[in-house]
């Protein structure tokens, strides 16, 4: 190996696009694309694949309109190429991705002197690759990549710009080629995955203990032990389903002021990773509950189904969808009954109905909020306008009134007068829930509820000292006789 690097600046910088200038895989994008779009297509994925991986880019990109205005790029190395650019060196864009979407990463960043990609005939990739490379700038150049696949064009290459490479392949390269630049990746932590699994949204969960606390139940050993199960068993599926509705919106979440910091937005992890990851979660909650029962296996089920009834189709639809949230997290409540074998009253089946609705609309006006203070009209993905805010309001506040209301009306029922030793003191309950209701509005009007109304309330110091004044009064309502 030289010890001295050649005159490099000279030189033309080829650069690659999936997992080099980009974190991510086009190709697997657009497939999400088109599977959404058009799920019925992915019958005909082995077909294309026959014909060849050229054939199969064609297909894909013929039906998906790929767009770069919003593609995560690794700052670092685009920085480069923007400085190496204004020197006079020539840029070129080497990539096995198809050539539709080369261009729209050409058009957004427009440094680029010349275009090599895949087309119908041709799957621009590692030999193939460095054939149309040498053709196009001769046999000396720089290239910058990431993955074993590229080791072909480092060879013949005068110098490498490794790029998120990882040990193995950047040892390989360094063997006879000299590096010109190294970009690393950020290493995807368990914190970074963490943040992927939504860990903490695993607290709307805690709905499944309900049952437990209103049948005063909570002191059977067997029932708490199983609705534990239950609660890890709904937390690693709802991991599941959080994992793949991220990679279901990737366009929509990349368009949005906060969501395009989530892990597969950005792509600090990969298509290919979370969908794996997700599958071992998925996998492991329904053993965990067809072990528990076959009933709550059977709600698990129906969870699932829902929230990808919500998550690919009824979210897309204004007010079905916060309709289907409130149904969601009731349905949590149904399965934590079924897990511990404890009946839950209508009423509270009401009442959650009409709370749920309300915190569902908490969500939604919290999301226009923040698009209202960042100058935006309309959210992405989903049929909300800022001006909506004017019906969300009160629509949101009447259903958590109705709520209480619910409530009013279960403590003045005779079985609730029967069985609570002093039933009058669950007002101070309906009051609390009136002040909680209120200040989580107040909150979401001053665009400081960025986290589910339900994990704001596990963070609020206020909320949470309501809450546990709410669960003080129901058990000294139920167990402490004042004559």
């Amino acid at each position: 190996m030289a010890n001295e690097l050649p005159n490099l600046a000279a030189l033309p910088l080829v650069v690659d696009l999936d997992g080099t200038l980009t974190p991510t895989d086009t190709l697997v994008e657009s497939v999400v694309q088109v599977v959404k779009r058009q799920p019925l297509t992915v019958l005909q994925f082995p077909f294309w694949l026959m014909q060849g991986r050229a054939a199969f880019k064609e297909e894909i990109a013929s039906r998906t309109r790929f767009s770069a205005e919003n593609l995560p790029v690794r700052e670092a190395l685009m920085n480069y190429i923007r400085s190496e650019k204004s020197t006079g060196r020539k840029i070129v864009l080497a990539t096995a991705a198809h050539r539709s979407i080369a261009e729209q990463v050409a058009i957004r960043f427009p440094v680029f002197d010349a275009i090599l990609a895949s087309d119908a005939g041709r799957n621009l990739k590692g030999t193939a690759k460095l054939a149309a490379i040498e053709e196009t700038v001769g046999p000396h150049f720089v290239y910058a990549g990431d993955s074993a696949a590229d080791l072909p064009i480092w060879a013949k290459a005068d110098a490498a710009i490794l790029v998120g490479a990882s040990a193995r392949v950047a040892q390989e390269v360094r063997k006879d080629r000299p590096i010109e630049r190294e970009f690393p990746s950020t290493p995807v932590d368990l914190a970074l995955w963490l943040r992927a699994m939504r860990v903490h949204q695993w607290a709307k969960n805690l709905l499944l203990f309900v049952p437990l606390l209103t049948g005063f139940a909570f002191l059977e050993f067997d029932k708490l032990a199983t609705i534990i199960g239950a609660f890890i068993a709904f937390s690693l599926a709802a991991s599941a389903t959080y994992m793949v509705n991220d990679l279901w919106d990737l366009d929509s979440d990349r368009a949005h002021p906060r969501k395009c910091k989530r892990p597969f937005a950005s792509g600090a992890i990969t298509i290919k990773a979370g969908v794996g990851v997700a599958a071992v979660l998925l996998g492991s909650a329904l053993a965990l509950a067809a072990w528990l029962s076959s009933a709550f296996l059977v709600m698990l089920a129906v969870y699932l189904v829902l929230t990808c009834a919500y998550s690919w189709v009824l979210k897309e639809y204004v007010l079905i969808d916060v309709v289907m949230l409130s149904i969601l997290y009731t349905v949590r409540i149904i399965a934590g009954s079924v897990a511990a074998h404890v009946s839950v009253s209508t009423w509270l089946l009401a009442f959650s109905v009409f709370m749920f609705l309300s915190l569902a609309l908490v969500k939604r006006c919290a999301e226009l909020v923040s698009l209202a203070q960042s100058g935006r009209i309309a959210a992405s993905g989903r049929d909300y306008r800022v001006t909506d805010l004017t019906v969300l309001w009160p629509l949101g506040c009447g259903a958590s009134l109705s709520a209480v209301v619910v409530l009013g009306l279960f403590i003045s029922a005779p079985e609730t007068q029967a069985r609570y030793a002093t039933v009058q003191l669950l007002w101070l309950v309906a009051v609390g829930l009136v002040y909680w209701i209120a200040r989580v509005w107040i909150k979401t009007s001053r665009g400081e509820m960025h986290d589910d109304p339900l994990v704001f309330a596990l963070k609020d110091f206020g909320s949470g000292v309501t809450i546990a004044l709410m669960l003080a009064a129901t058990l000294a309502a139920h167990f402490i006789h004042l004559g």
